[in-house]
């Protein structure tokens, strides 16, 4: 059945047969600090998670890949003994989901709905189209949709038509769109998304998948007026007059950084996930604002990968107008496809999705989970970001300066990917920066690499080696992958 495919090329276009991607190795490690707390789903329920929101009165709705959306109180106890209500039915792969002046208002394939219980009955019993600006005639047609933004815009991301065309209007499109329905378009050249959303500083984001002109999954800026890649979608520019004449048609075989000169319209990847090391096919994501209450990673973004059934991190800056930045491991063992995170008012990490469609290492169905912070601070890398002349590595714990203070105990590699129509790309031009000298901060908590060999253009990815706290702790992930789209001047 079509329905069995929904989610088959939300995965990178490999045969099934290939090894989803090694471990990191790390989830017993993992467990001291962040512990994974498993809430089965009642019978007769069954949810595969696509979206998640937040209630005035605190409990979690949740939007279905089968249409439905269920109220759920009590997640967040210690050990959880949630109940399940279904408030609505009949939509077709919910991908977003906010509340807003007593309604709900879900992103499915077809349009942005508003979704009221007008008679505080429990059950919603009204359903107002908002916006279906965009055309619909594919299973495959999938619409992600943000939560609302500053300015009161929920903004929807639209796949392309059977992964791979733009046959219905708008496939491929990203816009805008007010809670009274009216629709801005933002931006063409997206492929499949499977979130979308700010990335903490007022900036719109979106996931993107490995594929036709995209050598990796990556995080890319929605910018107003901006192509994201791929110019099956250009035939919809006549119907948006308002983002200008149709862009460049970009070369294929060339690089992202060569047709960034040519097609000024286009955007860089800002996070690059590297393949099989960093996810197969990220998905939703979402940005601690937890205010501490999830450990030491306040404002990062929280990215799930629906095949290799994982969270990462991710940290973005401006430089030069053009934004880029670092992903990093964070939880393995998960045990489901990863669709979307939500965090609880408690703090805690909410995730859920599904096994449908494509081979996924997490192999349960209909489970929610929930990761907890311990308490106890993981020595980690927090975050990296450029610098003129390299780079600065900021970590969770004083590291020992003797030893941070040796270059060779950081060392680094780069790479690109080939920017073409064809599906996906191997890593290319590979270089080795040398690190000429670590500079270790007062409070031992920064280390100032200084790099010869910095490459624009290319992920760097930076390995930390034998490098303790002041307390003697072990770094939990050693690896950081950073994109450099530019580097700052001196």
């Amino acid at each position: 059945m079509k329905n069995a495919l929904t989610l088959l090329t939300l995965a990178t276009a490999l045969p099934a047969a290939e090894p989803l991607a090694d471990t990191w190795g790390t989830a017993e490690r993992e467990e001291n600090y962040y512990r994974i707390t498993r809430i089965t789903v009642p019978e007769p329920h069954f949810i595969e998670p696509g979206c998640f929101a937040t209630t005035p009165d605190g409990k979690i709705a949740i939007g279905s890949r089968r249409g439905d959306i269920f109220i759920v109180d009590g997640l967040s106890l210690p050990i959880p003994a949630p109940t399940f209500h279904k408030f609505a039915a009949g939509f077709d792969e919910l991908l977003g989901l906010d509340w807003r002046d007593g309604s709900f208002y879900a992103t499915h394939a077809a349009e942005l709905t508003r979704v009221t219980d007008t008679d505080d009955d429990g059950r919603a019993d009204r359903y107002d189209t908002v916006s279906d600006v965009w055309g619909f005639a594919n299973y495959h047609e999938y619409a992600l949709g943000s939560k609302f933004d500053d300015e009161g815009n929920i903004w929807v991301a639209l796949g392309l038509s059977k992964s791979y065309y733009s046959d219905a209007l708008f496939r491929g499109w990203a816009f805008k769109i007010s809670a009274d329905g009216e629709a801005t378009p933002i931006a063409s050249g997206l492929r499949s998304p499977l979130g979308v959303g700010d990335n903490g500083h007022g900036v719109m984001i979106y996931t993107e998948s490995q594929g036709p002109w995209n050598g990796s999954c990556s995080l890319k800026v929605l910018k107003p007026g901006g192509f994201m890649g791929h110019p099956i979608s250009y035939n919809w520019y006549e119907f948006a007059p308002e983002m200008g004449p149709v862009p460049v048609e970009p070369n294929s075989p060339s690089r992202m950084e060569i047709e960034r000169e040519r097609v000024k319209e286009l955007v860089p990847y800002a996070v690059v996930f590297p393949f099989m090391r960093m996810g197969r096919s990220t998905s939703g994501f979402v940005v601690d604002e937890t205010d501490g209450k999830f450990g030491p990673f306040g404002g990062q973004i929280f990215i799930g990968d629906h095949t290799i059934s994982v969270v990462m991190r991710a940290t973005m800056e401006e430089v030069n107008g053009v934004w880029q930045g670092a992903c990093y491991p964070f939880r393995e063992g998960l045990s489901t496809g990863i669709l979307n995170s939500h965090f609880t008012p408690a703090g805690q990490l909410l995730t859920g999705g599904t096994t449908r469609g494509w081979p996924v290492r997490g192999s349960r169905t209909n489970i929610l989970e929930r990761l907890d912070w311990t308490g106890i601070t993981p020595f980690e890398i927090k975050e990296v970001t450029i610098e003129p002349d390299g780079f600065l590595l900021e970590f969770t714990k004083p590291v020992d300066p003797e030893t941070a203070s040796q270059s060779e105990n950081y060392t680094m590699d780069t790479f690109t990917h080939i920017y073409q129509s064809g599906y996906g790309s191997p890593e290319v031009d590979q270089t080795e920066p040398k690190v000429l000298s670590a500079k270790v901060s007062d409070d031992g908590l920064k280390v100032r690499l200084q790099v010869e060999g910095v490459v624009q253009g290319h992920v760097h990815h930076i390995k930390v080696t034998d490098l303790p706290s002041t307390e003697k702790d072990e770094l939990l992930h050693v690896d950081a992958y950073y994109t450099v789209n530019e580097i700052p001047a001196k």
